[in-house]
């Protein structure tokens, strides 16, 4: 591996796209897409018109033009949508999705990876929650027909991502478990040969990097995976995002959030003795957090934070403004959320004007889930397979089971942050849903990134200002001018 010293963070949903990807790669750093709701995201993207033509640019390279013509024919309005129009609905997955989904997925992934790679053979990423794992296969090979370099993903424990890839990249047919609620587990599988309608080619096996927060699931991870991990990325605490639970009972502070101990420090040490390449995440977006890190044995960091307020990043524009002149004006606040997420997951939401993270605009907001992507399996009475999730509204979540407990203060990630790349469904009368933006406890510190009178930066800037430590100048004996 030719190791990155700059990992770009994989933020969903379409905040890490194709420009932002890109745009790291071509500073000869890891550029990395989210994966995360892929097959919305081009869907609605295609509906508004594909500004530029670069989605279907890229999907004219797929290896079967027929199916990439089946998803423009579904999917593209040339004209755009009407104003206030709402998108029409991507298909919920299933264990047995319907091939249409299972296509644009696919094709979806694959012209996202295109775009961020451009031609250039630098290397990219893709990046998916272990939470959401129908879509995995689809996207993941879809990702691998445009020879993604590398596949990162968290959120759970995906200790079946390095055999699935090892599979998929021989052509071979690769099934997942996905654990059913109440009881067993229930299978998916993807067969590449099926899917192209011919024999599969091999493909490239990307690397994979697991996303932790423990020595003790690093380690996990490097012996029980079904195949080769690579390496690791370490988050702490203090990253966007989903952040890994406390250890031990939850407890919260004054403020609502939850404590983190020492107990939740990684042993790099003990990592680092595994032999694997790893880098470090949350906080760390200085050149001296990159120093700090590679002193600690860490091939480099990975950043999120910074590159999400950058102006390549899928942030819709007016609030990535708002967090810029927040950030200005040092009223920057992040809240971990111990409830939000219908995950179980603390989850890191910024604290802006006009956002669903205004306590009335959460309680002004109808309950739907239409999108289903956070759903989980459960065991119906009759042994069947149901999906619900904690976000839905509430009496349909308890209707299949569930616990009117778990539904108390969660909030529907899926449009939140659809919206806050822009995607935003529109509702009846001319109701819009609200942002939710996530960035880690360092958001403050992107002030360093902003030049005097300006109010946005580059990915490039980001770049340069991490790789920026300056040798001590040579003295004047060695030949170089004072």
């Amino acid at each position: 591996m030719d190791l990155p010293q700059i990992i770009q963070g994989g933020m969903g949903v379409a905040i890490s796209n194709w420009r932002l990807a890109r745009s790291v790669s071509a500073k000869g750093q890891l550029g990395v897409v989210s994966g995360t709701s892929i097959d919305t995201v081009h869907a609605r993207i295609l509906q508004d018109g594909d500004r530029g033509g670069f989605l279907r640019d890229a999907y004219r390279k797929f290896p079967i033009p027929e199916m990439a013509r089946r998803v423009l024919d579904r999917w593209f309005s040339p004209e755009g949508r009407p104003e206030g129009a709402p998108y029409k609905p991507v298909p919920f997955f299933s264990a047995t999705p319907a091939r249409s989904l299972t296509e644009l997925t696919a094709v979806a992934a694959f012209g996202e990876v295109t775009l961020a790679k451009g031609g250039s053979g630098a290397p990219v990423g893709i990046n998916l929650l272990d939470k959401i794992k129908l879509p995995q296969l689809a996207t993941l090979y879809g990702a691998m027909l445009a020879g993604v370099d590398y596949v990162l993903m968290g959120a759970g424990i995906p200790r079946h991502v390095p055999g699935v890839l090892d599979k998929l990249s021989e052509g071979l047919p690769a099934t997942m478990k996905v654990d059913v609620e109440g009881g067993g587990e229930m299978e998916i599988g993807f067969d590449p040969e099926a899917f192209l309608g011919k024999p599969a080619p091999r493909l490239k096996r990307p690397h994979f990097l697991a996303i932790i927060s423990s020595a003790t699931l690093a380690l996990s991870l490097a012996r029980k995976c079904s195949g080769k991990v690579d390496g690791f990325i370490v988050e702490s605490s203090i990253a966007g995002g989903h952040n890994a639970p406390p250890r031990g009972v939850m407890q919260l502070d004054a403020t609502g959030q939850p404590v983190y101990g020492p107990r939740d420090e990684a042993e790099l040490d003990k990592i680092a003795a595994l032999g694997l390449p790893f880098w470090l995440a949350g906080g760390r977006a200085s050149a001296a957090g990159l120093a700090s890190a590679k002193a600690a044995g860490a091939a480099g960091i990975q950043v999120g934070t910074a590159f999400a307020c950058c102006e390549e990043s899928g942030m819709e524009a007016g609030l990535r403004r708002k967090l810029i002149t927040a950030v200005r004006a040092g009223s920057a606040r992040v809240f971990t959320d111990p409830l939000a997420s219908p995950t179980g997951f603390p989850f890191k939401i910024v604290q802006v004007e006009g956002t669903v993270s205004e306590k009335k605009r959460y309680e002004a907001r109808t309950r739907i889930c239409d999108l289903g992507y956070l759903r989980s399996a459960y065991r119906k009475p009759d042994g069947a397979v149901g999906f619900r999730c904690a976000s839905e509204p509430v009496a349909d979540y308890i209707a299949k089971g569930g616990a009117l407990a778990d539904t108390e203060n969660r909030m529907c990630l899926c449009n939140g942050l659809l919206a806050t790349s822009g995607l935003a469904q529109s509702r009846k009368n001319n109701l819009v849903e609200d942002m939710l933006a996530t960035a880690g406890d360092a958001l403050a510190d992107v002030v360093r990134f902003l030049k005097d009178g300006v109010e946005h930066y580059s990915a490039a800037d980001v770049i340069d200002s991490l790789l920026a430590l300056v040798e001590p100048p040579l003295p004047v004996s060695a030949g170089v001018p004072a």
